[in-house]
């Protein structure tokens, strides 16, 4: 099983280069295609009804699309549930990119991503994305997805699969890679950036 912060094999990738995910549509598209042409930031979210990660993502919504731009990196979001959540999810979060679904959650197993129902453990200092608190973002959470769209409950994706940040180059190669450990594990967005070659 990798670690936290190993990067993945070639003979990995290019596996996982050859699995589909869909579009916010609902077309198949292989994971090959999205990274390929340049550097791409991968971001794998857990279920799209994860709070902690929607804040995330308002997050990674915030980083200035000229900043992107100037150093030709993309910024994609993965989600592990069916692609009908996309839209909603896109509207809740403000982000602007391109999201996907991974229902099968295949691409997380074969990048060695793992699945967990903890939160941030005792001692440890939770992250800064974490605007809010677990029991106010919990309930936030069920407001913002089965309440107000019922239509979506069952399609979020599996509730213990965990996601991860990744940084692809246009080669097929990974230079950064991070799992997390716990549902509230995101790698910092100004360290991902900076990791990336994106100067905020």
């Amino acid at each position: 099983m990798s670690t936290s912060s190993d990067l993945p094999d070639q003979r990995v990738i290019e596996k996982v280069c050859d699995l589909e995910l869909f579009d916010a549509k609902g077309k198949k598209i292989k994971f090959n295609t999205i990274i390929a042409g340049k550097k791409v930031i991968v971001v794998f979210i857990r279920h799209f009804f994860c709070g902690s990660c929607q804040q995330y993502v308002e997050q990674l919504a915030s980083v200035p699309k000229e900043k992107l731009e100037g150093a030709n990196i993309g910024l994609v979001v993965v989600g592990c549930g069916d692609w009908q959540p996309i839209t909603h999810y896109a509207e809740e979060t403000g982000f602007k990119g391109e999201i996907y679904a991974e229902p099968t959650r295949a691409i997380y197993r074969e990048l060695g991503m793992i699945s967990n129902m903890g939160g941030t453990p005792q001692g440890e200092e939770r992250k800064s994305y974490l605007k809010r608190g677990p029991l106010f973002n919990a309930l936030r959470s069920i407001w913002r997805g089965p309440l107000s769209k019922p239509s979506l409950i069952g399609k979020q994706g599996n509730v213990a699969q965990l996601g991860g940040e990744f940084v692809f180059e246009p080669e097929k190669k990974c230079t950064f890679a991070y799992r997390m450990k716990h549902s509230e594990d995101h790698v910092e967005v100004v360290d991902l950036m900076k990791r990336a070659g994106v100067d905020l």
